[in-house]
């Protein structure tokens, strides 16, 4: 649980993610305590199994890894409709498992914190992805938080057309998909989605009529097959950082990692992320030749603190 983030938010964005590639047909949690009875609602309507835990003795944290290990074997083994496993966890411990289920021909997601991802499991997996940019690197709409008690309220058409969007952008592999194939994961995230609900008697109207509203949907007809991806959509105005507002953009961006439950990040994550909501961002128009000068500065004003991990790793702590 504490590799999720512990939070309603965070558990609810690494399900999103896991459900865009495909079903969850078994899910397990270990080291469930009546302190994460928060999630317990996300746990269940997603079908959830809790594994429980004796803790004696002083390794206590191995209980946990080794009855996970022997728990994706067995499935592995004994389960041919599951070939994909997420590890929410960052322990090299995990590598030969990683290796396992790799040379069985499964596919190994990998989900965790930076400041706790081992590089060598990083690199074992097929895919990685880090806890802070899956939880918070999307933009949530203003005055909205993702909370169990949202995932009940119907969507409008603005968060429907961000949602096909990630959709569309988490495919790494291809330009596009059907667009049964997007109703298809619609469905899996939001299993009460209905296109009449937006007004409209099919899902291809509800697409033209995203596309139209919003400019960033591309539709297109291949031999009575429809097929959608991202268009080039008109652009918003850019936002700029200046010498002025830049400090308060760093701080706003560290503010919503810590809302997110994050004390210590991996600088890249805090770039790519200022990348992501202001795309000019250079730190030579910010008076630095590098990053790290940036962060100096910050560090400087107290707005965050640097630190070298054990292995020598600099993180970035919120305050």
């Amino acid at each position: 649980m504490e590799n999720c983030g512990a939070k309603v938010a965070t558990l609810l964005s690494v399900l999103e993610k896991v459900k865009i590639r495909g079903d969850v047909l078994l899910g397990k949690v270990y080291g469930y305590t009546d302190q994460y009875s928060d999630l317990k609602e996300v746990l269940l309507s997603n079908t959830f199994t809790v594994v429980p835990s004796l803790r004696y003795g002083i390794s206590q944290k191995n209980n946990a890894d080794i009855l996970l290990v022997i728990d994706a074997l067995e499935v592995a083994y004994t389960n041919p409709l599951i070939n994909s496993f997420c590890i929410v966890s960052g322990d090299s411990d995990y590598v030969p498992l990683v290796g396992r289920l790799k040379s069985m021909g499964k596919f190994v997601l990998g989900i965790s914190r930076s400041e706790a991802a081992s590089n060598i499991f990083i690199n074992a997996c097929n895919e990685f992805q880090f806890l802070e940019n899956v939880g918070t690197h999307i933009r949530k709409p203003e005055g909205k938080k993702k909370t169990a008690a949202m995932e009940k309220e119907p969507l409008d058409e603005q968060e429907l057309n961000k949602l096909i969007e990630s959709i569309l952008d988490e495919q790494t592999d291809q330009d596009e998909l059907y667009a049964s194939e997007l109703k298809s994961i619609l469905l899996r995230l939001r299993p009460d989605f209905s296109e009449r609900a937006f007004g409209c008697a099919t899902f291809l109207k509800l697409l033209d009529k995203l596309a139209h509203k919003y400019g960033n949907l591309r539709i297109r007809n291949d031999n009575f097959n429809v097929m959608v991806s991202l268009g080039q959509a008109q652009k918003e105005t850019a936002l700029q950082l200046t010498k002025d507002n830049w400090k308060e953009a760093f701080r706003e961006q560290l503010q919503r990692y810590k809302e997110g439950g994050f004390d210590r990040i991996n600088p890249s994550i805090l770039k790519a992320d200022i990348q992501a909501g202001y795309p000019d961002f250079n730190e030579r128009a910010l008076g630095f030749k590098r990053f790290s000068d940036v962060l100096k500065a910050l560090e400087k004003d107290t707005i965050l603190e640097v630190e070298m991990d054990e292995q020598k790793t600099m993180l970035i702590k919120v305050p």
